[in-house]
């Protein structure tokens, strides 16, 4: 009998991070300049660690290397998936994220990086950059080399609820004002476009990967389609965000008990709101904001009681 995995967040500081990881979800961060929550994550650059049961003390990366059976014995070298908590306080770079066939041939086999973003919340009139009006690769040289980021970038108005599917190849970047709950692939390769000419502490700009992102930028940008499903059963609301090549993603509203059954090889969970409780094999686990676990495979039937807002993610 599998029992669900509480898995311990890691914190990165970023130039654009702020305190809303600790003023919305009430996490210990390292500074007031924290951007990132790793809490999903079986990535060396900041692997999450079980927290209860018989694997406590373990990371992810250790599970996936030495206990397949609790993921389904799901194929690959690597956990696939990573989710993110990003509290955008200032603009992020633009950037540009490379395919599989990239990343494998020039980051050292590292999987290359589509992702998604769930608006937790965000500023009134708050966007996001999300794609770009370059009609040919000669045209989008040009306008970067004449600094015409204001032509060139394709701004988006955002609000709390919305999702965006971000595939490999998009021209991107959150903006000020914006939490959100990013699920991607488990990569940690970026190539900046602009960075609005910041410097940090000691007056540095930082690096630019123009080269690398106009080699995998998709030009012209193509939007990628969202296509929303709801399906009311009873207890809860679920809301299918993507069914994609790398991962599924599914908002959960419970209100009340809802009863699932473990059908897929593993799944991730984050509560971004409310609380309730997990029940399972007899055992109840209780849940709340900001908590984040993982539903094993060979978990059965299970049941989930409360308030509970989730955002939930499979392979």
């Amino acid at each position: 009998m599998s029992e669900p995995l509480f898995l311990e967040p890691v914190f990165k500081e970023r130039i654009w991070g702020g305190t809303a990881l600790r003023d919305q979800f009430g996490y210990e961060i390292p500074s007031n300049r924290t951007g990132e929550c790793w809490a999903i994550s079986g990535h060396p650059n900041g692997p999450s660690t079980v927290k209860n049961g018989e694997f406590a003390g373990k990371t992810l990366i250790e599970l996936w290397e030495n206990h397949r059976d609790l993921f389904g014995h799901y194929p690959g070298k690597v956990f696939p998936l990573l989710t993110k908590i990003l509290d955008a306080n200032s603009d992020l770079s633009v950037q540009v994220h490379p395919d599989d066939a990239y990343a494998n041939q020039y980051e050292n086999g590292e999987l290359g990086k589509t992702e998604c973003w769930y608006i937790i919340d965000c500023k009134e009139g708050a966007e996001l950059v999300y794609g770009h009006h370059a009609k040919s690769k000669e045209e989008f040289i040009r306008m970067v080399d004449e600094g015409k980021w204001d032509s060139l970038l394709r701004k988006v108005p955002i609000h709390p609820g919305d999702f965006f599917y971000v595939p490999s190849g998009t021209i991107h970047a959150l903006c000020e004002g914006t939490l959100v709950l990013e699920t991607q692939q488990s990569s940690d390769t970026t190539y900046r476009v602009y960075d609005y000419d910041r410097t940090d502490a000691n007056g540095n700009k930082r690096e630019l990967h123009l080269q690398k992102a106009i080699d995998v930028a998709t030009i012209p940008h193509t939007d990628a389609a969202v296509r929303k499903e709801t399906e009311e059963k009873p207890g809860v609301t679920i809301t299918t965000f993507a069914k994609e090549k790398y991962f599924s993603v599914y908002k959960w509203e419970v209100d009340g008990a809802a009863r699932f059954s473990q059908t897929e090889p593993f799944q991730l969970a984050s509560v971004l709101d409310g609380e309730g409780a997990l029940k399972v094999g007899g055992k109840t686990y209780p849940l709340k904001k900001g908590m984040h676990f993982l539903l094993p495979s060979g978990l059965g039937d299970f049941e989930l009681e409360g308030r509970l807002s989730m955002i939930v993610s499979h392979p």
